[in-house]
């Protein structure tokens, strides 16, 4: 619901590859069951914290390493042996491969998000017909389940809600009322399409939004929201706080 800046995903790898130089110490000589440990090694709980560690800060979650070779790659380095690439030949290959897998990524991204377009618009299409939706000029669609009689909040209004958010299957993806705890938030600081329908509602009112992937989150997607997905809300406004 809320805006979040995107970073690069090329950035975040390299970002997270120099952190691994500054956590491996000790790692893969603790963790080759070829060898046993080099004296004064850390003990082997310790060392699997470190390789806990190192995986999280690396942020490569699905990729698939060979991890002889890896092991090998940082155990010469770290020992001063002899590498069998130059640091500028190693750099130029994790780029090349970076850059594989974003370039895959983003093939999968605008795979799903014609998948989830057709679906949206056929949803958007049919919802449209039913009695009492009312379809705005930016495509937003709202349906009154309970008229309250307070006042509007405007875009720079702070706002008290509940809501009950999920895609056009059904498939809860969030949810205040789940939680058992209404949320504060300013107007206009949400999306577009909560942006418009907040300011149609009174006080005490329950609304259902339908909100068309572009006054939503577009063709990019969000955390675990993909892309151009039609969203679905059920919105109660329980007060204007300031």
């Amino acid at each position: 619901m809320k805006k979040i800046a995107v970073v690069s995903l090329k950035g975040l790898l390299l970002s997270a590859l120099l952190c691994v130089a500054l956590f491996c110490a000790a790692l893969f000589t603790a963790c080759n069951k070829a060898e046993p440990p080099a004296s004064g090694a850390l003990d082997k709980d310790t060392s699997y914290s470190f390789g806990m560690l190192v995986a999280a800060q690396m942020g490569f979650a699905g990729i698939s390493f060979d991890y002889n070779a890896f092991m090998e790659g940082f155990r010469d380095f770290n020992e001063d042996r002899n590498v069998r690439l130059t640091q500028e030949e190693a750099m130029e290959k994790v780029l090349a491969a970076l850059s594989k897998i974003e370039s895959q990524g983003e093939e999968e991204q605008n795979r799903l998000a014609e998948v989830n377009q057709e679906e949206g618009n056929d949803y958007l299409e049919e919802n449209a017909q039913r009695p009492g939706v009312v379809t705005t000029e930016s495509g937003l669609q709202y349906e009154v389940i309970v008229q309250g009689s307070g006042a509007r909040p405007g875009a720079t209004d702070t706002v008290k809600v509940h809501y009950h958010g999920t895609y056009v299957d059904g498939t809860v993806f969030d949810s205040s009322i789940e939680r058992g705890e209404p949320v504060e938030f300013p107007v206009g600081a949400v999306i577009q399409g909560w942006i418009e329908g907040l300011q149609l509602m009174n006080i005490g009112s329950t609304y259902r939004f339908v909100i068309p992937a572009d006054i939503a989150y577009g063709p990019r997607g969000i955390g675990p929201i993909p892309p151009n997905k039609v969203l679905i809300f059920n919105v109660e406004l329980i007060d204007i706080v300031r």
